[in-house]
């Protein structure tokens, strides 16, 4: 582990951010944002995610880092301080099996993506039905298992040296997704009526704050959207060098994962406003509304194949942390075995049910439940719990004195007992109310 490091500050932003940057960007913030009030909304979100980066995120690359492996490695070490290391590897589980759990659907979702990169370099999903393309495949067992597999060897690929693999993969894919999104953005711009999307994402609806559903919904998305879930940046921070700034380089995380997830609702609000469609989020908006949306753009072959080229990095980022996570909790257990042996095994156990999965839309047909079922029953129950254990297990178990150590390393900027007690007093109780509105509420974040 300890020759298994990012080689640059950058290489580790740029890889924590593929982590964050995903799905919940793409087509989840833009939703919420135009469901929820608008530039309200964006008020309340850009408030949790510096709540949720500053004390959450850094607290994850720190208990990482003073571990020096990852999930399960990280909460044996930090629940020994109490003589409970057993305990501690039992309860990093529930985390690391909300990774896997995850990354099965999630593969799905991404060779969904890989399938319409491919039909957009072809020109055929300019001329088909969108509605009708989309449940031609998303509703029938075993239809994209090509492309399923291929974003399953890409990922492995970019995981096979660890760190470094990762880092080089990430230098590539993450300045490639904004560049994409930038360039899409511009060109939405200039539609029709495109102006009255930026009026209604940047201007508050205040009333909306006196729901209490909005700031909820906003605090779950800046929860979620920064990968915070006791398991993905524990491994991030077990790759970080001592002399990095841990808070630093989480606070960068968050505005980099802030601007991917604004760049996209640059491009898919205004969009929609443009072409009177009504906003959608999930699949219906990148599988159904953007291709038609495409179709009668200028250009829309060109900006089809961007935008999915975009997409694709993200989603591959994302489900390579995974994987890696898994990857590294494996290794560290069982020091004999070979990485590239772990990989191929994870591969497996991601691909096998996953092709089972494939139907997106339900139960009907879906010999699994279907894609959409699967990341509910995860995202409700699974990752949310295990957000809230490493919540509890960084600033409630973990020697508090290690934790704010680990924290001042390689920062000029020294943090007192202050930082530690604000986490263990305010980010905390946040966790467990979210865990608690997830699961007593069954609300998917």
């Amino acid at each position: 582990m300890k020759d298994n490091k990012f080689t640059s500050t950058w290489g580790f932003i740029l890889t924590t951010v593929g982590s964050a940057v995903g799905m919940a960007n793409v087509w989840g913030f833009p939703y919420k944002l135009a469901a929820n009030g608008g530039g309200a909304f964006l008020v309340v979100y850009l408030f949790f995610i510096a709540i949720f980066a500053y004390f959450g995120l850094s607290a994850e690359y720190a208990a990482g880092r003073y571990s020096e492996t990852g999930t399960l490695g990280s909460y044996e070490k930090a629940w020994s301080h109490r003589n409970l290391s057993k305990v501690g590897k039992a309860v990093g589980v529930l985390p690391l099996l909300g990774s896997i759990c995850i990354a099965i659907g999630y593969a799905v979702i991404i060779s969904y993506v890989l399938k319409s990169l491919f039909q957009s370099l072809s020109g055929s999903l300019m001329t088909v039905d969108s509605e009708a393309w989309f449940a031609s495949f998303s509703g029938q067992n075993f239809s994209v298992i090509p492309f399923h597999f291929i974003v399953i060897v890409l990922t492995l690929l970019t995981c096979v040296s660890g760190a470094q693999s990762i880092e080089k993969a990430n230098k590539i894919m993450m300045p490639m997704f904004f560049v994409l999104f930038v360039i899409l953005a511009c060109r939405v711009a200039f539609l029709p009526n495109a102006v009255e999307g930026y009026k209604f994402m940047f201007t508050p609806d205040w009333k909306k704050l006196l729901d209490p559903q909005v700031l909820v919904t906003a605090m779950g998305q800046a929860f979620f959207s920064l990968s915070i879930t006791g398991s993905g940046m524990l491994v991030c921070g077990a790759y970080l060098n001592k002399d990095e700034d841990i808070v630093g380089g989480a606070k960068q995380t968050g505005l980099f994962d802030t601007i991917a997830a604004m760049v996209a609702a640059l491009v898919m609000i205004p969009a929609l406003f443009s072409f009177s469609e009504n906003p959608e989020g999930g699949p219906g908006l990148l599988f159904v509304t953007l291709p038609t949306i495409l179709q009668h753009m200028t250009g829309g072959r060109i900006f089809a194949i961007a935008l999915y080229l975009a997409v694709l990095f993200g989603g591959i980022s994302s489900l390579q942390n995974m994987f890696e996570v898994v990857c590294e909790s494996i290794l560290h257990q069982f020091k004999n075995l070979n990485r590239k042996t772990v990989l191929i095994l994870i591969g497996l156990a991601s691909f096998i049910p996953g092709i089972f999965m494939e139907p997106i839309g339900g139960v009907d047909g879906a010999i699994l439940g279907g894609w959409g079922p699967w990341m509910d029953l995860v995202s409700i129950y699974i990752i949310p719990l295990g957000a809230t254990l490493g919540a509890i297990s960084w600033f409630w178990i973990m020697d508090a004195d290690a934790l704010i150590d680990e924290i001042n390393s390689g920062s000029k900027v020294k943090r007192s007992k202050r930082w530690y007690y604000l986490g263990k007093f305010i980010y905390v109780p946040m966790a467990i109310i979210l865990c608690f509105i997830a699961l007593y509420f069954r609300i998917a974040f």
